[in-house]
């Protein structure tokens, strides 16, 4: 039986710039999606872990979907910052990983096909890692039923993609409580993270590993289109 070649795999590089501030880490992708365009670098998946921050994208308003005021936000220590990526406002902290790929998508100019193949990297990973991920209708982000686990946010310049996803490890899960994240009311779902789910600590390395790992295997098949 004749069985269709695999895609071959195109290099992408891992960098792991560990705990960030958000707006700090806004201009460090600026920067590498500026190199990324003129051909300086090579696709990259950046790693890192945000301070607490509510960040609202371009489809929220000035105060979209937020719930605590400037006083219960100061207390929590948690920033509210403007981005650019799409989507409403959702949050970033420790505990959380947060993947930055940078990535041309010259070779495929599809921004959707882009985004489910996001999907695809998140929901093997966490196959991998012992929980049966999926998406969910008419609702972004990566779901287990009708509790949200991950969140998924990008932005294109010159068919650059840069932004990315956020997967809730271990993160302090009463923050989700300061906003309706990503327009999710209550009656539509909750959060959740790998730890609540999996009910042990869970290794963030490893976690980074097979997302590296998964996020490698199935871009050599996007660009090809096979996936």
């Amino acid at each position: 039986m004749s069985r269709t070649p695999s895609a071959p795999t195109i290099p992408v590089s891992t960098v792991e710039w560990g705990p960030t501030r958000y707006e700090d880490a806004r201009e460090r992708q600026e920067e590498l999606v500026r190199r990324r365009i003129a051909g300086e670098i090579g696709d990259t998946l950046v790693f890192t872990e945000h301070e607490p921050v509510f960040t609202i994208g371009l489809r929220g308003g000035a105060d979209a979907h937020l719930v605590w005021d400037a006083e219960h936000l100061a207390r929590e220590h948690i920033e509210v910052v403007k981005t650019n990526r799409g989507g409403d406002i959702t949050y970033h902290g420790p505990g959380q990983i947060v993947g930055y790929p940078i990535v041309s998508l010259a070779a495929r100019k599809d921004l959707h096909a882009y985004l489910r193949f996001l999907e695809h990297v998140l929901i093997h990973s966490l196959g991998s890692l012992g929980l049966a991920a999926s998406r969910r209708e008419a609702k972004t982000g990566i779901w287990l039923g009708h509790r949200k686990i991950a969140a998924i946010g990008v932005a294109v310049r010159r068919w650059v993609a840069y932004h990315g996803f956020a997967l809730n490890v271990r993160p302090n899960l009463a923050h989700f409580g300061g906003i309706v994240p990503c327009g999710i009311g209550a009656a539509d779902g909750s959060v959740t993270s790998m730890q609540a789910e999996l009910d042990r600590p869970v290794d963030e390395a490893e976690v980074k590993r097979v997302l590296a790992a998964e996020f490698t295997t199935l871009w050599s098949q996007f660009v090809a289109g096979t996936r």
